[in-house]
């Protein structure tokens, strides 16, 4: 799989479109975001297109061998070529961590890197910024819509006050690149 954003659209699109129609939606709202960030940020442009793209693949029917999807969707990637980057940014978005300690596949979650840049920072802004049908939201208010959806019992709920913290600076470091590069009132 190349770093082309328009070939992880295709395979997003094909793995995600027909089986998970809202979630697909979710993930043409994430990329778009991503793609207004990647004209500004500079050569890791298009990694961040494409990376939003392919992030939410391990939701795929045909993908849950764990049934955790960002370490489903990792090894997907990982198997099918695509690069190092985008493999362990699919694997880590959006404090995935912390919701693998909670499912218990931290050990596993292991085998890829967090890289922790900017531009792991703003594909988690995209991602936690649009809810699941594509709306965007504000960061609050998204993570309020997780707590409803899931109810106070899931693994991920319980995950969002582990990973609470790494998620507000990232959408805080976020937030100051948006604004000086003059993105803020367009993402």
């Amino acid at each position: 799989m190349s770093l082309e954003p328009s070939d992880a659209e295709q395979q997003a699109r094909h793995l995600l479109a027909e089986a998970l129609p809202r979630r697909w939606s979710h993930v043409v709202a994430v990329a778009g975001k991503a793609r207004l960030m990647a004209r500004e940020l500079g050569e890791d442009g298009e990694l961040l297109e494409a990376t939003a793209w392919v992030h939410d693949v391990g939701y795929a029917p045909d993908l849950a061998g764990t049934g955790f999807h960002p370490l489903d969707g990792a090894r997907y990637l990982r198997d099918h070529g695509a690069p190092q980057r985008v493999v362990d940014l699919v694997a880590f978005h959006s404090s995935a961590w912390a919701e693998a300690e909670e499912f218990g596949v931290a050990d596993e979650l292991a085998e890829f890197e967090d890289e922790r840049t900017l531009t792991r920072d703003l594909l988690w802004y995209c991602d936690m910024t649009t809810g699941p049908d594509g709306t965007d939201l504000d960061f609050e208010d998204r993570m309020a819509e997780v707590r409803e959806r899931y109810g106070p019992d899931h693994y991920v709920t319980r995950a969002l006050d582990a990973g609470m913290d790494e998620r507000r600076a990232a959408i805080s470091r976020s937030r100051v690149w948006l604004t000086a590069v003059g993105l803020a009132d367009q993402v």
